[in-house]
């Protein structure tokens, strides 16, 4: 069978989501061209829509359809408590356990100075623009707890105590090494409101 043709491309295609191997893109390739092409053909309208539709929020910068994301544009939201996220699919996991009633700032990585990720390439300067404001009054700092993710926890707590802003650590049930995603909705809870301050 021919590995560089239309199917070896798909097959390639799928690895590129996050826990597929070639066996599972093969599995999934075949399962869509053999038993769901309906389904295959909505995938593939729903990923260019997607594609062609979704940018970043101008204000917290996680995914939306409109300039400013539900969140931000929420007129219930606490826009002075601003809780720091690493990705939008983290966003996604707080919104779940319903105890944080603020706003986010998505920061799209880390600090890692190895792989060449510094505060331009996380948007730090609009999260200062934000602070400097006078609008803000706390902010929860929600990165993964792994070494990078305290690092920038404490960058970000750091710019935060130059404007005098609160800054605290969400703080017990979260693993050292886990990452957000993959934590359920009561542990993160518990996290949430056994937040501590950074000293």
């Amino acid at each position: 069978m021919q590995r560089n043709g239309l199917l070896g491309q798909l097959i390639q295609g799928l690895c590129c989501l996050p826990g597929v191997g070639p066996k599972s893109a093969q599995r999934m390739a075949f399962h869509l061209l053999q038993r769901d092409r309906t389904g295959a053909e909505q995938l593939a309208k729903t990923l260019l829509q997607t594609l062609d539709n979704i940018d970043y929020c101008q204000q917290c910068r996680t995914l939306t359809e409109d300039k400013l994301c539900s969140i931000c544009s929420h007129p219930g939201r606490d826009q002075s408590t601003v809780c720091i996220v690493e990705s939008p699919a983290d966003v996604w996991v707080v919104e779940q356990t319903a105890v944080f009633n603020g706003v986010y700032f998505v920061l799209h990585g880390r600090l890692s100075p190895l792989d060449g990720i510094g505060p331009e390439e996380l948007g730090l300067e609009l999260l200062e623009q934000q602070l400097s404001s006078g609008a803000v009054k706390e902010i929860i700092l929600a990165t993964n707890s792994t070494v990078e993710g305290e690092a920038t926890a404490h960058f970000v707590g750091e710019l935060a105590r130059k404007y005098q802003i609160k800054a605290s650590r969400i703080a017990h049930g979260v693993p050292m090494g886990g990452e957000l995603e993959y934590i359920d909705a009561g542990t993160l809870s518990h996290a949430f409101n056994g937040r501590r301050e950074i000293d």
